[in-house]
């Protein structure tokens, strides 16, 4: 009969053993997580003063915008005050080209970031 309360104390101090492994590496991986949320939420904030430029008609048109895709200026040559059509069209174009450019910049550096915080899930390819 001792032998069966020690056998049961064992048993239940190996489980709690495994568990608490188990929970700790859990909780590790959950601080990594906020980690890596926090990692983002600075990144998307650095974002705010990276800033990408980009034109249209030769840098008739200049746009330059930040990498979380906010236009921060545009410049006009004074040749295209003249035709409004013309106008739309070109700052249509150098507006897709800038904001693809701030896209693929963020998107860099987000995935950047999240390499280097991220806790190594399998099956999660960064």
């Amino acid at each position: 009969m001792q032998n069966d309360k020690f056998l049961f104390l064992d048993c239940i101090f190996t489980f709690a053993k495994k568990q608490s492994s188990m929970f700790g590496d859990m909780m590790g991986m959950m601080g990594k997580l906020k980690d890596a949320q926090k990692s983002a939420e600075e990144t998307k904030v650095r974002m705010n003063s990276v800033m990408v430029s980009d034109d249209a008609a030769g840098g008739a048109i200049r746009i330059t915008a930040s990498a979380n895709k906010e236009i921060k200026e545009i410049e006009i040559s004074d040749a295209l005050m003249q035709d409004k059509e013309e106008l739309i069209d070109l700052l249509i174009v150098a507006l897709n080209k800038t904001l693809k450019k701030a896209g693929e910049v963020q998107e860099k550096e987000m995935q950047t970031s999240m390499k280097e915080n991220m806790p190594n899930i399998p099956g999660l390819n960064l």
